[in-house]
């Protein structure tokens, strides 16, 4: 079962997969490409897992790449079907960023298929110096959400807002807050086929320590559901969500993402060294560390006012 295909992995060819597949054999497969099919999303699943692409990678790309077999409708696949689809993202209102990351999948599937022909250029989107107050999540309203989670005997989902904002960590490696990771004070992560240190600062330390022993977990991931199963992004997400209106903040700026987020400014705030914020953030650009400091309009405003340029 693959993101609502019923398809079976062992009709799945190799000889499809391998890179030293014949020009006869290329050929064919082209051919057979030119109308999506279930096998040749199949195909392509299994290509990403073999490429060693994180589980969200993967299900990001498929949900795209599922979402333009839609739009598709099980036509025959040309630049032009492509570029629709593009415009379609555009007339529905997506973000750029958002687009861009749709097209990508999309492109990426389409190599992987040999139909370089049909791929699409990304919307060109200028660096934007100042993010929307209506956006970032402030210390102030962090601190609220904790507090709220708090008062609602909620100390699991208070806990990881405090690792999350604490660390930086993406919500998706909270698995690797372990117990051991405690009582040494850093985890090892690994993420997107790299591996980096977090450290666990000593305050934080022994509130994962003792939310442990209180409710019996020696070994192992800390965070976990009744089961002993990590706890997933989507029930952080909702419980972070029904803290909202009790703490006076937009629903809008609450989710796991954005503590990353405020942990990346304050930490900027403090330091200024953006190389060593995209090392603990575990980025391979600066330029997507970048996305992580700029200032929000009003901060921006206050520096242009503060120039005192004008008489």
């Amino acid at each position: 079962m693959v993101d609502g295909f019923n398809v079976k992995r062992d009709y799945i060819s190799k000889t499809y997969l391998s890179v030293k597949m014949s020009e006869k054999d290329r050929e064919v497969f082209i051919m057979e490409t030119r109308v999506l099919t279930k096998e040749t999303f199949e195909k392509f699943y299994q290509h990403l897992l073999n490429e060693e692409r994180s589980k969200n990678t993967v299900e990001k790309y498929m949900r795209d790449i599922k979402a333009f077999m839609k739009f598709a409708d099980g036509a025959e696949i040309t630049k032009e079907t492509v570029i629709k689809f593009k415009h379609k993202l555009i007339d529905d209102g997506y973000a750029i960023r958002s687009i861009n990351s749709m097209l990508a999948a999309v492109n990426s599937f389409l190599s992987f298929i040999g139909r370089f022909d049909c791929r699409v250029n990304a919307l060109k989107l200028q660096r934007e110096i100042y993010c929307s107050e209506e956006k970032e999540l402030t210390k102030a309203e962090y601190l609220r959400l904790v507090n709220t989670a708090k008062e609602k005997k909620n100390g699991r989902l208070s806990l990881i807002l405090q690792t999350i904002c604490g660390t930086g960590i993406r919500v998706s490696e909270l698995q690797f807050i372990t117990v051991e990771a405690a009582k040494r004070g850093y985890a090892k992560v690994n993420c997107k086929g790299k591996s980096r240190t977090v450290i666990i600062v000593s305050k934080l330390q022994k509130k994962l320590l003792k939310y442990a022993q209180c409710h019996h977990i020696y070994s192992g991931s800390i965070f976990i559901t009744k089961t002993g199963k990590p706890i997933s992004r989507t029930n952080i997400w909702r419980e972070m969500k029904k803290l909202c209106r009790n703490a006076n903040v937009n629903p809008g700026k609450v989710f796991p993402h954005n503590l990353r987020h405020l942990f990346a400014r304050t930490f900027y705030g403090i330091e200024k060294d953006i190389a060593k914020l995209a090392d603990i953030l575990g980025h391979s650009s600066i330029d997507t560390t970048r996305i992580y400091i700029v200032s929000t309009g009003a901060e921006h405003r206050q520096r242009l006012e503060n120039m005192r340029l004008v008489i």
